[in-house]
């Protein structure tokens, strides 16, 4: 698992849709993406309310035709209103959106009051349409009032439906355009708490209200306009059902379409994540673009997975310090105590050590201790042993014990061989001794409940020792005892012969060597 900085999960779309860019992209390319979509849905869905407003008003719900003066005044105030009503709303949101997110081209972390101001910023836009439709609604209500009294409730009722479904998907389709800026405005905070006037149950309510409520009103007053009518033909009031029932099926289906897309887009992240960290890759972080609990439910998993790379990290230098054996036993039991287990035991230790301290700078000293343990670790990692201790210039490691394995003895005696190859090769400034034995030993933990060890404790650890000591006269510097050859594997046990029979200090009981045999066709060791 890589370490470091989380990266950002680099989806092909990171914000639900590839109109809104990578996530990498400069603040000056996001500022300019951001205002050319603000302004191509402002315009575009504003264009396609007030033209389904006039010719609903006009051409299909049932009611007089208008008279002479007011078609005049249509024709001429309606597109001159639009025109002026969307110059005005385009630049004062323009405006609006380019004082707000100010600190982007600055290209800094946002304030905790630019942070609010920017989640807000989507609503604020809305706020400018809906003045724009409320002065459309009054301006043209009072027109028709004034030209023609009996079609003044179809003209206010219509603009009224319209501006509602207009503002509330052009407020879908800006908190879309700005998922970018969001995301970066929570790039280093949580969204606030309560943000918003209504949560995520509330606007879900609000906008199925808007996109069918709001339509199937409009319907339902058709009917009673026709009833007042009276005149209505049925050919006409079926094609007002049909012309009616298809608007409240597009916006409706429309409306809810933006709204899914507006939940699905941050859960969708959540659950790419969740499949890169399923597939062992811990070092994540996904983009938190939304206000509401969405945008929690995002930075909750930004801190899970953070939590998470910290326990591997803290997992990965504990086992560094004890061995993932070790690691994984700990996890399993922190209990005090231990149990018998058969192993084989390695002992390397420098020879002069002591005065090679003396002549050299510690520096050279350390560097020296650092080439030496990494022979050491890597060859008992290769043989699936478990570095159990470093005590000054020595090593302890231990075969069997955490992990078992086949053949303990034999692992141990084929990595002492390797490392005296290794060390004379790989580090002749140096010599080391080095001593191998097996036997019954108690592994597990000791200490106490505020500070444990995993050890090993027995007569073959005290054997070892000594068989390094006396490894470090011997040719070779390699020593053995023939209680570990027997225990090897037969391939193993031919590559070493029986030496003399020594009792070495701290024992009672003589300890037949073993030395590395010449066998034909391989090097002695």
């Amino acid at each position: 698992m890589a370490q470091g900085r989380p990266e950002l999960v680099l989806q092909r779309k990171p914000f639900g849709s590839w109109l809104l860019g990578p996530a990498g992209q400069s603040p000056r390319l996001l500022r300019i993406r951001a205002q050319v979509l603000l302004s191509v849905f402002c315009i575009g869905t504003n264009i396609i309310g007030a033209t389904t407003v006039f010719v609903l008003a006009v051409f299909v719900l049932p009611g007089p035709p208008a008279n002479d003066e007011l078609s005049l005044v249509r024709t001429i105030a309606v597109p001159a209103f639009f025109v002026v009503a969307l110059a005005v709303g385009v630049v004062v949101s323009t405006r609006l959106a380019v004082r707000t997110t100010s600190w982007v081209l600055e290209d800094r972390p946002a304030t905790r009051r630019e942070q609010i101001a920017t989640l807000q910023l989507p609503l604020r836009l809305t706020l400018v349409e809906v003045v724009l439709w409320f002065l459309a609604t009054v301006f043209f209500t009072g027109l028709t009032l004034a030209l023609q009294p009996e079609s003044v409730l179809r003209v206010l009722v219509t603009i009224v439906d319209g501006g509602i479904v207009t503002c509330t998907v052009s407020y879908l389709l800006s908190e879309f355009t700005l998922r970018p800026i969001a995301a970066r405005a929570l790039a280093d905070q949580a969204p606030p708490k309560r943000l918003l006037a209504a949560g995520l149950k509330a606007r879900t309510m609000f906008f199925w209200a808007v996109g069918s409520g709001v339509p199937v009103a409009g319907l339902m007053l058709t009917a009673v306009l026709a009833l007042i009518d009276g005149d209505v033909s049925p050919t006409r009031l079926a094609v007002i059902i049909l012309a009616l029932g298809t608007l409240v099926l597009t916006c409706g289906g429309f409306l809810t379409f933006l709204t899914a897309r507006s939940v699905v887009a941050p859960v969708r992240s959540v659950r790419n994540a969740l499949t890169v960290i399923g597939d062992g890759e811990l070092n994540v972080h996904i983009p938190v673009f939304d206000g509401t609990e969405l945008g929690s439910l995002q930075a909750g998993f930004n801190r899970m997975a953070a939590g998470l790379r910290e326990r591997e990290r803290i997992r990965d230098l504990f086992g560094r310090y004890v061995g993932p054996d070790v690691v994984r036993e700990a996890l399993a039991s922190d209990a005090l105590g231990g149990e018998e287990r058969f192993v084989a035991v390695l002992f390397v230790d420098l020879v002069g050590s002591t005065e090679l301290a003396a002549v050299r700078p510690p520096g050279e000293v350390v560097a020296l201790l650092n080439r030496f343990f990494e022979i050491v670790v890597d060859e008992v990692d290769r043989q699936g042993g478990f570095v159990n201790k470093f005590a000054g210039d020595a090593v302890l490691a231990v075969f069997g014990a955490p992990a078992e394995l086949p053949d303990p003895a034999g692992s141990a005696l084929q990595a002492g061989r390797a490392l005296a190859r290794r060390l004379a090769q790989e580090l002749p400034e140096a010599t080391a001794g080095i001593g191998v034995t097996a036997g019954t030993v108690v592994a597990g933990t000791v200490g106490d409940v505020r500070r444990h060890e995993y050890t090993v404790i027995g007569d073959p650890v005290n054997e070892a020792s000594r068989l390094t000591e006396l490894a470090k006269s011997v040719p070779g510097r390699l020593l053995a005892s023939m209680a570990a050859v027997e225990e090897a594997a037969p391939a193993e046990a031919r590559r070493w012969k029986a030496g003399e029979e020594v009792t070495v200090r701290g024992r009672n009981r003589p300890t037949q060597l073993a030395i590395p045999a010449q066998v034909p066709g391989s090097d002695p060791i």
